[in-house]
Parts: structure tokens; C-alpha cells; sequence
């Protein structure tokens, strides 16, 4: 239920509904807007006739249900667009955010060369995965805290603000150290005892959808970061399995479209992961910022040849460079223009 409070109410009026609603057995998440207070009341629905009873109480200006089983992450909750903020990096504020690296942290000089290079080319945040999940247990696996070593290292010489994948609950604390976002890769999107401990902690959570997850599935992983007292989450979309054999994925545009149109968080697109083919990065990363993607995370490697993971859909350097000035053309500002309108 969302409890709309009257724009002259008072801060004991809010305080009194606030405990009415932990009264009921809800847990309640206030919303502060330019012009009116939300207090979103979440729990059992067989207390919706209690909590419609407080229409009656001084301050409230109306009580209304909210229809999707995704509570904190609706529309319904809060109509704004969230801005995620991750160092001096902002997303979801109307600019489209680059987030750029390697796959894996394969070396110091490795990572070394691709921060200064994606940040020269206009990248705004790091990525490299110190953890890597693999379909095969002979794969490189990363190279762990010395891999977030790394990535402290990068961010300290470029001042990129770095995200990293985090496997498990018991890597949580060790990769916070390092991170400035924690990201929940695709194959984890419903892990709910890592969604549980990241919603504790006080960093930014990029979430991917996973590979088979339904758009309902994928917003109600997020509501178990929002529900736990984590609201700086940002869903990316990196591409869903269908029939199709000739990419590694399929990218689903119209996901991010009708996540932006259902849920309040801000959105990125991983056009690597989708397609598992470079030469298919830079059509797909125009294409997401038209439907109106707040951002992209990329794959580059200094050679993509000689990567230890996911080297055919990896951008060389020079590659992500001319991709960067791509996007910067009027076309493509248009077209982020319109999505944005729309």
C-alpha cells in the first residue's frame, strides 16, 4: 500500500503514521518528493482493511494499493526517476554512463593499460572481474584479492570509480573493500541470500537480469535489494537465452523500455554479453541508448586475442575509442533525445 501524505502534513502526523504502519505488521519506506511524502507500507496483503483505515488519520491524503508484487522498485512507489550515485559518477540523471574494461583482471599491467585507456576515450566507470563464475571449472577463475588489488590500484591512477562482480555472501565484506558498485551477475540475479546480505550494505548494486528470468522475475530480485534497506540498485539488461545460435544471447530492448516503464531504478545495457560478437557492440549500444538505456557497460581488452574470457566479444582499445566518438554524434544524441521524450 502507498500512503499519500498531505503536502501540509507535519512531521508528528508523519511519525504517527509511520508507527501505525509498524503496528499493522508493515514495514514502512518513506519517499520524500518536491511536493508530497510516500510512506510505502510492505507486507502481509491481509492487512490492507487496517491500513486503508488510516485515510482517516490526520495528515493522509489518500491511500492507494499498489498492483505489481514488485512494491519498492514500482512506478506506483515512486514516480521520479532514481539517480544512482557512485562516486562522482551519477546514473540515471539524464546522461548516458560508459562503464568500460576487461572481462577478467588478468594482470596489473593489463588492467593498468585499459583503465587509462577507456578513461582517456570518455569512459566514466571501471569494470573487471577479480571473480570470475565459469561454465567450466578449468577455466580461469580470476585472480581474487589480488585481482581487487588491482582494480584499487586503477582507481587510484585514473579516479575511475570501479565495479566488480561478487559471487558468494562470504565475499561480500572482502570486495566492498575495494569496490565502489558490487555487481550481481547473471547467473546470481536470484541468489536471495547474497540479495539479502547486499541489501545491508552501503554500496550501489548493479543487478544483470538472468539469462531465463522473466522481466517480473528480474524486478522482484531488485525489490529483495530495495525491500532490506538497499536502494541504490541499477538493473542491467545483458541479454536473455532464446533459439538463436549465432549470438551468445539475445538482447532484449523492449526489457529496458518496459523496465523504465514499471520500475523507477535507473537502467544500463550490456551489448557485450548479448551478443557475444564485437563486431555487433557498437549497433547494439546506439540501439539501447534510443530505447533509452541511462547507460552501457563494454568489454575491452588491450588484446582481445590473448584474453583469458570472452575475448570474441571484446572491443580492442582502439576499437572502444572510435565507439566512443560514435556516440557522441548528433544522430546518437537524437535519438537519446526522443527515448527520453517519449
Amino acid at each position: 500500500m502507498i500512503i499519500k501524505m498531505s503536502s501540509a502534513a507535519s512531521d508528528a502526523e508523519i511519525a504517527h503514521v509511520v508507527e501505525r504502519v509498524k503496528e499493522c505488521g508493515c514495514q514502512p519506506n518513506i519517499s520524500r518528493g518536491v511536493e508530497y511524502i510516500i510512506i510505502g507500507a510492505v507486507g502481509s496483503p491481509d492487512m490492507r482493511i487496517q491500513l486503508e483505515a488510516l485515510r482517516a488519520a490526520p495528515g493522509v491524503e489518500d491511500v492507494i494499493p499498489i498492483t505489481h508484487p514488485f512494491k519498492l522498485v514500482s512506478r506506483q512507489y515512486k514516480q521520479g526517476r532514481s539517480v544512482v550515485r557512485v562516486g562522482p559518477v551519477s546514473i540515471g540523471d539524464g546522461e548516458v554512463v560508459v562503464i568500460a574494461g576487461p572481462c577478467s583482471v588478468e594482470s596489473r599491467a593489463q588492467l593498468l593499460l585499459t583503465a587509462h585507456a577507456v578513461r582517456d576515450a570518455g569512459a566514466n566507470m571501471l569494470r573487471g572481474g577479480a571473480y570470475k563464475p565459469r561454465t567450466s571449472p578449468y577455466d580461469f577463475q580470476g585472480l581474487g584479492v589480488e585481482g581487487l588489488q588491482f582494480l584499487k590500484m586503477a582507481r587510484e591512477e585514473t579516479g575511475l570509480p570501479v565495479v566488480t562482480e561478487v559471487l558468494s555472501t562470504e565475499d561480500v565484506e572482502i570486495v566492498a573493500e575495494y569496490a565502489d558498485m558490487l555487481q550481481v551477475g547473471a547467473r546470481n540475479m536470484q541468489n536471495f541470500s547474497l540479495l539479502r546480505c547486499l541489501a545491508k550494505l552501503q554500496r550501489p548494486i548493479l543487478l544483470k537480469r538472468g539469462p531465463s528470468a522473466t522481466i517480473k522475475e528480474w524486478l522482484l530480485a531488485a525489490e529483495y535489494l530495495l525491500a532490506g534497506g538497499n536502494s541504490d540498485v541499477v538493473l542491467c539488461e545483458r541479454g536473455i537465452k532464446t533459439f538463436e545460435t549465432e549470438t551468445r544471447n539475445t538482447l532484449d530492448l523492449s526489457a529496458v523500455a518496459l523496465a523504465k516503464e514499471l520500475s523507477h531504478l535507473p537502467v544500463i545495457v550490456d551489448p557485450s554479453h548479448a551478443t557475444g560478437r564485437r563486431s555487433l557492440v557498437p549497433s547494439l549500444s546506439k540501439a539501447a541508448i534510443a530505447v533509452g538505456a541511462d547507460g552501457l557497460i563494454i568489454e575491452v581488452h588491450p588484446e582481445p586475442e590473448r584474453a583469458l574470457s570472452d575475448g570474441p566479444q571484446s572491443l580492442d582499445l582502439e576499437g572502444f575509442a572510435t565507439l566512443m566518438r560514435h556516440l557522441e554524434e548528433p544522430a546518437a544524441k537524437l535519438a537519446r533525445t526522443d527515448a527520453v521524450a517519449a
